[in-house]
């Protein structure tokens, strides 16, 4: 039996071991994991542009569980279990001496996606499509507020959707 604790839970499933172990409980509810951001492997960052005046609104800042972006390379996909880690923060723009700059500043939440081949948590309305998907607001990254990924999370994949519902073109580690 493996006991994983992430945010004060404990996962007893012996069938959850790998990546998502520490992300994933016995009813498939999403976590964000514990030391993502010394663990995971860094794929990169998004700027989303500021509706108006200079700059960025928000920035995404993504991680990979350990061996994803290894496999990814390999065999040109994501292996069941990975998991990617997208903090959103909201971002502060202003002026330095390299010119108008923006930078991450108050952290909005993560988003976390789990790789799912086969349909594990087919009864969860997190799932499907090949996939576990959750946010999670920064006062509290252990309950999601996600309810369905079909209403909640989809929609803003669509234009992923030949890649996996993933937006692999901002993630150089991922290129051969």
């Amino acid at each position: 039996m493996v006991a994983v604790a992430a945010h004060g839970r404990t996962d007893t499933t012996a069938s959850n071991s790998g990546p998502e172990a520490d992300v994933v409980d016995t009813n498939g509810n999403l976590h964000v994991p514990d030391a993502y951001r010394t663990t995971y492997q860094l794929l990169g960052s998004w700027a989303v542009a500021a509706g108006q005046g200079q700059g960025s609104k928000e920035l995404h800042v993504v991680y990979a569980s350990p061996g994803t972006i290894a496999a990814y390379r390999e065999s040109g996909g994501f292996p069941d279990g990975a998991v990617l880690v997208k903090e959103v923060f909201q971002a502060a723009t202003g002026q330095m001496t390299t010119g108008t700059v923006s930078h991450a500043d108050n952290l909005k939440g993560w988003f976390v996606m789990v790789k799912d081949s086969k349909g594990r948590h087919a009864g969860n309305k997190l799932w499907g499509d090949g996939w576990g998907w959750s946010w999670f607001d920064a006062a509290n990254p252990s309950i999601t507020t996600s309810t369905d990924y079909r209403a909640n999370c989809l929609s803003c994949h669509v234009p992923a959707r030949t890649s996996d519902w993933v937006y692999i073109t901002g993630y150089p580690p991922l290129k051969r």
